[in-house]
């Protein structure tokens, strides 16, 4: 039974998470679907389990990590920088008088190397303008690469915008001293998943479920509390631009940070 469910990627307000997790395994119970939310540890292991249901993941790890999964569809979120679909990442630093170009043989820091906001798309801004790093700290989430900047740790990193405005909602605190001094373009938000063993009956349904949920005003306020104001179903064909922006950062010499 495909059971497992859970939205790792944007729990930064666990209540507000909860709640969210809640309100679905509720509308999936009405169509008889029994849904375990929880919290999982190992993230590839849980994305990759065959009784998934459903998860949210990362544009980058879906495309190179993630071949055999069903996409869902992706929330359209409503933090500034956020286009329908589409979100980027802010480039954010301690200066706010600083560019990009200031950075030239200064220290990053990313959460991860599968991570598109914090790794492949400050690598491909960089690429475009021949920046190199003199050193990149990995921080394991983008939190840390935020407190790894307000230590003095690193210099510049590539912030999810939806992550940095969930933290300026609920934990304002941990965006002290820091300020955005550039951004990264669009790309598409972070994809829900299901196991590739979910029938395509169930796929369907999964994507009704959502819709009911962005849409039906009973459940307006747990979207608003996570800055989900819509939903689209989405096709792999549609993170091609992942790729494409690792193989420009690769032409253009710059294939790690």
């Amino acid at each position: 039974m495909n059971d497992r469910l859970a939205l790792p990627m944007y729990a930064i307000n666990r209540p507000a998470t909860q709640a969210l997790m809640q309100a679905m395994t509720t509308l999936l119970g009405r169509q008889n679907i029994v849904a375990q939310p929880g919290w999982p540890d190992d993230l590839l292991a849980h994305w990759q389990d065959e009784r998934l249901l459903l998860s949210q993941t990362c544009g980058y790890p879906l495309v190179t990590q993630l071949a055999a999964v069903q996409l869902v569809g992706l929330f359209h979120y409503t933090a500034p920088g956020c286009a329908g679909p589409d979100y980027r990442s802010w480039l954010v630093a301690r200066d706010k008088q600083a560019t990009l170009a200031d950075f030239h043989g200064r220290r990053a820091v990313a959460n991860s190397r599968d991570s598109h906001s914090g790794y492949n798309a400050l690598r491909f801004v960089a690429a475009r303008q021949g920046i190199t790093f003199s050193q990149l700290l990995l921080s394991g989430g983008h939190r840390q690469s935020l407190a790894a900047l307000r230590d003095s740790q690193a210099d510049i990193a590539a912030i999810d915008c939806v992550s940095w405005a969930l933290l300026a909602r609920y934990a304002p605190d941990e965006l002290h001293g820091l300020h955005i001094i550039g951004e990264t373009p669009c790309a598409p938000g972070l994809p829900l998943i299901t196991a590739a063993s979910t029938s395509a009956p169930l796929l369907t349904l999964l994507r009704a479920t959502l819709h009911q949920l962005v849409s039906d005003a009973a459940w307006r306020r747990v979207c608003d509390d996570s800055l989900i104001g819509g939903f689209s179903p989405a096709q792999r064909s549609d993170y091609q631009p992942v790729l494409a922006w690792e193989a420009s950062a690769i032409a253009c010499g710059l294939p790690r940070l």
